[in-house]
């Protein structure tokens, strides 16, 4: 037996056949002649362009969005433009590409700015998928379902075209909670480990994943799997337990009711979601409209996408937030190229200020849409009391627009989303917005100077900082004062280990991932009004 403790990334336990993580940078190919390896490359490069299309077609909105700028990497021909010279010098195509690539990725990772560090991450997963069909056996190794995958790390667009559905778990000698994967892994369920000091380079047929401690057990002894059988049966228990509160209210110890709502990334999520089990839903990410074949969505494909979200929730409240475009989220046609940092730059409701022609249309179909359900806007990365009074008047003209037109339609209340320091901080100075959503995933990574996909920092990207709680607390504190509801949106409130926190700072409503209902549902249960 062998046990490695890492860190724990993704919850939950998992038992199957090791697989080996291929290291594709040592994959070697019989070169031929320049033009042979040339034309070996560009056909490498157009499968792998139609292995992503094809992935974005099955993925969710988070795995599309990933794909799509990595499928616009790829077509780049400044990509493959230093591979093809060293061909034609002499390469190979393998060695050209591995080495062209590599020289970009340790540029990347060697500057020192987030936004390129987090770019190396998708180069190498270029790199990969390119090499995988420059060998014999096309797109690389065959994973069994339910296998245990460990090595030194897995790329997004890898774990997007594994079969997950029948079990199967990941442990990495690198890697970090907040990447790609590790959030991937977390919405699918996917027991997940990093950050293991080593593994050794023997065969394993057999091991065991638990991701809520982050430990690791490569060929595990009959008293370990004993052991795995004993968690097996309690997290069994704590699952049924999750059952029996899934469909009722939410409340802390002492009685106090707790909303529950859901974040939900496109309509299609919902056919499989009893209404039942949540409060209304309190995200609705609108970018999978914006990554369609057809380019950007017209006004009625949205009404059409929001009024099915709405008529589904019922009564309910829900919340869509407008196109949260830009930083890492390019939607081509729509956002701005070459800005040096798009994370801090034009994304959010700042690009839908810029391109007040597709935010008009977005705003005439909520408005619409608004006309079957409880619907609110929430504007996404405000900065300045100044971007909602804007966003205000666009709503309202294109309201105006509509009732000319003799179209039906609402208006809908326009929140915002606390994600930005320079809101929390100052809360009260936010009157304008109708409602508060804490977007807990950014507000971290900006109090914390931490990006989520830089192993190197991850540990910096706290949540439970005391400054994200302190911004949170105030944020409430701010929100009572005003007079207008507050909720949170990102990670933090399906975490268990953070909801103490989140009640004694005075919050009293959360929205999570659908599969987290019953989990947090059953955690704030144990929760004293003080978050013990």
């Amino acid at each position: 037996m062998v046990e490695r403790f890492g860190r724990a990334a993704a919850p939950g336990l998992a038992r199957g056949p090791v697989h080996r993580i291929v290291d594709r940078t040592e994959i070697a190919r019989h070169g031929g002649t320049p033009a042979e390896e040339r034309s070996a490359l560009e056909a490498a490069i157009a499968v792998a362009s139609a292995d992503l299309v094809s992935l974005m077609g099955t993925s969710e909105e988070d795995g599309a969005a990933m794909l799509e700028f990595q499928l616009a990497m790829l077509e780049d021909d400044a990509l493959r433009e230093p591979a093809l010279s060293a061909i034609a010098a002499g390469s190979d195509a393998a060695t050209g590409w591995k080495d062209a690539l590599g020289i970009q990725i340790d540029d990347y990772r060697a500057s020192g700015d987030a936004y390129f560090a987090a770019r190396a991450t998708d180069l190498e997963d270029l790199r990969d998928r390119v090499l995988g069909h420059l060998v014999e056996d096309g797109a690389g190794e065959t994973i069994a379902p339910g296998s245990i995958l460990i090595g030194r790390d897995l790329t997004p667009s890898r774990f997007l075209g594994l079969e997950w559905s029948k079990g199967g778990g990941i442990a990495l000698t690198e890697g970090s909670p907040s990447s790609h994967v590790a959030m991937l892994a977390r919405s699918r369920g996917v027991p997940m480990v990093v950050d293991l000091s080593d593994l050794p380079g023997e065969a394993f047929a057999d091991a065991i994943v638990d991701g809520d401690r982050g430990r690791l057990v490569l060929d595990p002894p009959p008293e370990e799997l004993d052991r795995f059988a004993g968690s097996q049966a309690e997290a069994a228990e704590r699952v049924g337990q999750e059952d029996a509160v899934l469909r009722l209210p939410a409340h802390i110890a002492s009685g106090e009711s707790i909303a529950v709502l859901i974040n939900v990334a496109e309509p299609a999520e919902l056919a499989a979601i009893d209404p039942a089990i949540c409060d209304g839903i309190g995200l609705v990410r609108t970018e999978f409209l914006f990554h369609g074949p057809a380019g950007l969505p017209d006004e009625e494909t949205q009404y059409r996408a929001y009024r099915t979200i709405l008529e589904w929730a019922g009564d309910r409240p829900v919340t869509i937030r407008t196109v949260d475009a830009g930083g890492d989220k390019p939607v081509p046609g729509f956002t701005i190229d070459g800005e040096s940092n798009p994370f801090l730059g034009t994304r959010g409701v700042r690009l839908s200020l810029a391109k007040p022609d597709i935010f008009r249309l977005q705003l005439r179909a909520l408005a619409r849409a608004a006309e079957h359900g409880n619907l609110k806007i929430m504007l996404p990365m405000v900065t300045v009391p100044a971007e909602i009074d804007r966003s205000a008047a666009l709503l309202d003209a294109a309201i105006a627009e509509l009732r000319a037109e003799g179209i039906p339609c609402r208006r809908p209340p326009l929140g915002i989303m606390v994600e930005v320091p320079a809101v929390a901080v100052v809360p009260e100075i936010f009157g304008a917005a109708a409602f508060f959503s804490i977007g807990s995933n950014d507000l971290t990574q900006y109090t914390t100077a931490a990006a989520r996909d830089i192993a190197a920092v991850a540990e910096l990207g706290d949540a439970g900082h005391p400054a994200v709680i302190a911004l949170i607390r105030n944020v409430v504190t701010g929100a009572a004062k005003l007079g207008i509801d507050v909720s949170l949106c990102g990670d933090m409130g399906g975490d268990p280990r953070l909801l103490p926190a989140l009640i004694a700072a005075g919050l009293r409503s959360v929205s999570v991932a659908p599969p987290l209902v019953g989990r947090v549902k059953l955690a704030l249960a144990r929760i004293s009004g003080e978050g013990t």
